[in-house]
């Protein structure tokens, strides 16, 4: 294990920093454990074959219209996962949600990296143009954006209650050999009824960084400009 080459530390510190050394390697070796027991889950549902509307890959093409694109149709070749995040915004959800926003950006940034090995989409209820036009100001031009406005997949995925409240929540689908698409994993930032906004905190780096300092979190929250 390397240490800083600091003569200064103190032994309490020493001591201190060699104990959490040790938790942070148990903490990476029960992340292992919880990633092999998310890849060993069995064969999930097969899925609707949900219609989204999608515009084209040239964000700033505004004229355009958007086409009707098949959930089985975001698998670019077989032996991928898709991977799908909800973006709260749309219906009930008539402003673009902060905390989603923030997440985004950073699906954005490394978007080229994630297409080297999975599929990667992000999906909306608010309509085409709405979104795009939000996704231009962020400058989203890696990801594909869809809405979902017409169709019941964020209903159907817990993303949406039945007044169109909308939640934020990643979805990873399979394609079997017969071409069907099938659920194999959901995750929604409330874990349990006295843990909220912390179950999808993997996804985002932002709160990592904050958990290395002496302030932590705090009660930090995300803006759409700052």
């Amino acid at each position: 294990m390397r240490h800083t080459h600091l003569t200064a530390e103190s032994a309490a510190y020493a001591d201190a920093r060699e104990e959490l050394q040790q938790a942070e390697i148990e903490l990476m070796r029960h992340r292992e454990r919880v990633a092999e027991l998310r890849r060993r889950l069995p064969p999930g549902p097969v899925v609707d074959d949900y219609a989204f509307e999608e515009g084209p890959a040239d964000l700033y093409a505004d004229d355009a219209p958007g086409q009707t694109v098949r959930l089985s149709e975001l698998f670019t070749r077989p032996g991928r996962d898709l991977v799908i995040y909800h973006f709260m915004y749309g219906k009930r959800q008539t402003e673009p949600c902060p905390m989603c926003t923030m997440w985004i950006d950073g699906f954005n940034g490394i978007a080229r990296h994630l297409g080297q090995n999975i599929d990667l989409a992000v999906v909306a209820a608010a309509d085409l143009p709405t979104l795009r036009a939000h996704a231009r100001d962020r400058q989203w031009t890696n990801l594909r954006l869809l809405s979902a406005g017409a169709s019941s997949f964020k209903y159907d995925l817990g993303s949406e209650d039945a007044e169109g409240n909308q939640d934020s929540t990643v979805s990873v689908f399979t394609r079997d050999g017969n071409g069907d698409v099938r659920h194999f994993y959901s995750a929604h930032p409330r874990m349990s009824e006295d843990i909220d906004q912390r179950g999808i905190d993997l996804l985002c780096p932002v709160w990592h960084f904050l958990d290395l300092t002496r302030h932590g979190r705090g009660d930090w929250f995300a803006a759409l400009s700052y």
